[in-house]
């Protein structure tokens, strides 16, 4: 765990090094096709875990092929081990460790090897490593390929990323994402009481607020309304990992979900268990997997 923070003990995200888009063109350099992409992933990852969420609540199963990776980090990266519903190899090339993949893609690569990876098959190559740009593709680039009630058109309040809501999600991804998504690894991964002090109460004051929020009217009974959408998928990530490993692993302490945030608490469970059309049949409980996020791997 100490290994990711920097010198003065402070942990820093590195930008995602592969940022092409799938596109509805079918001129595009990557279009949206049926069998052509491979999501790559591990269930433990939280920012991973968007993307498998968003491709459940899409319907998009038979149309992006998924393959998991081992949810433990090993000395090289992510890893395929067979372990914890893992494939035991790459089903296209045999490959057994995802940085593989990054050098078929680039010889030189330097960078860091992460998950999610959207991979093309046919140019071979990655498309995209960043969860928040796969999942905005996964909304609206693959609707000509769905039936017509899942397209984002036709979704009740506009769909996961609605025009009339954009500024307003947007607004709250900034600081959710700083503070929350991150905030916990930040917390987590640093090496210095000041570094720890700099982000554990920046976290909790940023979820005092997602709480605050929830009690206004207008953001029942999920974030924005009526409707769920992609500050719900964002935030559901990182809550559903908070009890349950946050708190104890990370050292996230100062207060559980489930004892000191009732509002917060409603808003994730509704999430989790509801089964309805509404979550494809439950979308965001069988893309959690409590007995993987809880393992200190």
């Amino acid at each position: 765990m100490h290994g990711h923070a920097d010198a003065d003990g402070h942990f820093r995200r590195k930008e995602s090094a592969f940022r092409s888009t799938v596109s509805s063109d079918p001129d595009a350099e990557f279009p949206a096709e049926k069998d052509r992409y491979v999501l790559y992933l591990t269930y433990g990852c939280p920012w991973a875990h968007r993307t498998n969420l968003v491709r459940s609540l899409k319907g998009l199963e038979d149309i992006i092929q998924l393959v998991i990776l081992d949810p433990e980090l090993g000395p090289e990266g992510w890893f395929f081990s067979g372990r914890w519903g893992s494939a035991e190899k790459d089903p296209l090339y045999g490959f057994t460790k995802l940085s593989q993949f990054y050098f078929k893609a680039e010889p030189d690569y330097e960078g860091r090897y992460t998950v999610p990876m959207l991979w093309d098959k046919r140019k071979e190559t990655i498309v995209n490593n960043e969860s928040a740009e796969i999942i905005r593709m996964l909304y609206t680039e693959f609707d000509q390929l769905l039936p017509e009630e899942l397209r984002e058109a036709n979704r009740p309040g506009g769909g996961f990323y609605p025009a009339h809501l954009r500024s307003e999600i947007d607004a709250m991804n900034e600081w959710v994402y700083h503070k929350i998504n991150n905030g916990v690894y930040k917390t987590g991964f640093a090496t210095t009481q000041e570094a720890y002090d700099a982000n554990v109460y920046p976290l909790f004051e940023a979820l005092d607020r997602v709480e605050q929020h929830l009690a206004h009217p207008g953001h029942q009974p999920y974030l924005f309304g009526e409707n769920i959408t992609e500050a719900d998928i964002r935030l559901y990530t990182t809550i559903c990992r908070f009890d349950v490993a946050y708190y104890l692993i990370f050292r996230c302490n100062l207060k559980m979900i489930r004892h000191d945030y009732p509002l917060i608490d409603r808003w994730y469970r509704r999430l989790y268990h509801d089964e309805t059309q509404r979550t494809r049949g439950g979308a965001f409980k069988k893309t959690t997997f409590f007995g993987i996020v809880r393992e200190p791997l």
